[in-house]
């Protein structure tokens, strides 16, 4: 097939292969020209690679320049690394970028939600720079740069430009860090001036998870460091529904990886009982990062009809709906 791209696929752990395979069947059935190559990652391939993350899914990953990821699981509190975290890393994925919408026949506290997270993906805490000083005290060092301020605040306001977005708020602990979250200030600013028709602003971290809660239709594109953006992203996707209805894109500059953002959910794995949405819409998404326009709309509208006529739903939505069948009602709404 003519202009025929490949992405390479990451099954992931736990019910990774479930939503994946899901996915990929809609995908087929749109006939996208897209063709799929498997590679390994996360904690169920240690026995195998003696990593969870082998070298040549990183190369295969630089040489298709997409990939598309399941859920990887992460041991807490020790360990080898996250197999999440080395993949942004060393494709130099800077920029996490989760949409976070309101679900049409999803009820929830809520209405009219449509918030976008803007993660700096490379530095803060997560460059996992920690030592013991001293039996019973650790350091971890928090690592800010002009370079990837400026980078991720140009990522948003460009974002904001291109899909009409009319405001950018940046989030940070600057009275407290007043170096680190003071220099990431001073980068987001600078970049802000560029963009005079969008309006920006600067709100502190706590206090934003309280305004978000009370209210957050009054927010648009949140551009924030690493950690914040970890825990608002969350926060953002319990307005619409939870993990399991948001998407995921980790953006470089020449190398994108899609992923669903929830957790493995071993408690399901392999019952079939798994709601695909959050990695169908991070689907959705790698369609219009690769220019597929036509099929983006029309997997889009149709998980949109799905949700909205509420005659399959998941159990996580309520309903009895297996992953099968989920993706059945997506396919023939096509």
């Amino acid at each position: 097939m003519a202009n025929t791209r490949t992405v390479t696929v990451i099954n992931g752990d736990g019910i990774g292969p479930e939503v994946m395979a899901a996915t990929i069947r809609v995908l087929e059935a749109l006939k996208a020209p897209l063709e799929f190559e498997f590679k390994d990652a996360g904690a169920e391939v240690i026995a195998k690679y003696g990593t969870n993350l082998p070298h040549e899914t990183v190369e295969a990953v630089l040489r298709s320049g997409v990939a598309l990821k399941g859920p990887t699981g992460t041991v807490v509190g020790g360990g080898m690394a996250s197999a999440n975290v080395g993949l942004r890393k060393r494709l130099d994925l800077y920029s996490s970028l989760r949409p976070v919408k309101s679900v049409p026949g999803v009820k929830t506290r809520y209405d009219n939600v449509d918030l976008v997270v803007v993660r700096e993906n490379t530095e803060s805490l997560y460059a996992g720079l920690e030592h013991i000083i001293v039996p019973g005290v650790v350091e971890s060092l928090k690592i800010i740069t002009e370079k990837a301020s400026t980078r991720i605040a140009r990522f948003a306001f460009e974002y904001a430009r291109k899909h009409g977005r009319k405001k950018v708020t940046s989030v940070h602990k600057a009275n407290i860090m007043k170096l680190s979250d003071g220099l990431f200030l001073d980068c987001t600013r600078k970049v802000g001036r560029e963009f005079p028709e969008i309006q920006y602003e600067e709100v502190i971290v706590d206090n934003m998870c309280m305004q978000l809660v009370k209210d957050p239709t009054r927010y648009d594109v949140l551009v924030m460091e690493n950690l914040y953006g970890d825990i608002l992203s969350d926060l953002c996707a319990g307005l619409v529904g939870g993990l399991g209805l948001v998407p995921g894109a980790n953006i470089g500059e020449r190398t994108a990886m899609f992923e669903a953002v929830h957790g493995t959910a071993p408690d399901i794995a392999g019952k079939g009982l798994a709601n695909p949405t959050a990695l169908m819409m991070s689907a959705v998404m790698m369609l219009d990062w690769l220019d597929m326009r036509d099929e983006a709309r029309k997997f889009e509208n149709a998980l949109a009809k799905v949700h909205g006529e509420g005659k399959a739903r998941t159990g996580d939505l309520g309903g009895s709906a297996t992953t099968r069948e989920f993706t059945d009602a997506v396919i023939s709404a096509l």
